[in-house]
């Protein structure tokens, strides 16, 4: 069964940048689509950003001119860059593929605040 971790979440002000990665393995990564989601407490998990296979990207509006969606060259890792992060990105950020069909992760928690 193919895993998904998630790691560098933590406190940040806001303005602040985190940069986050995803690993999973075997050729998930590389071979599919892949997604970053959001689940803040109380509210439904939420769509954040998507790498295609083929490297185009898609951002909720939300985010963009924010974040960035990458893989390494490898294509064995999923990071998310944060920049700017307001209060409303709060939540555990977790990766998928798009559509999800993997089971989730643990996710990595984000707190924005001063």
């Amino acid at each position: 069964q193919v895993q998904l971790v998630e790691s560098g979440g933590g406190l940040v002000q806001p303005g602040g940048s985190l940069r986050l990665s995803c690993q999973a393995s075997g050729s998930i990564i590389r071979l599919n689509d892949m997604g970053w989601y959001r689940q803040a407490p109380g509210k439904e998990r939420e769509f954040v950003a998507q790498i295609t296979a083929g490297g185009i990207t898609v951002y909720r509006d939300s985010v963009k001119g924010r974040f960035t969606i990458s893989r390494d060259n490898a294509k064995i890792t999923l990071y998310l860059q944060m920049n700017n992060l307001k209060p409303e990105d709060m939540g555990v950020y977790s990766c998928n593929t798009v559509p999800a069909y993997l089971s989730w992760g643990q996710g990595t928690q984000v707190t924005v605040s001063s």
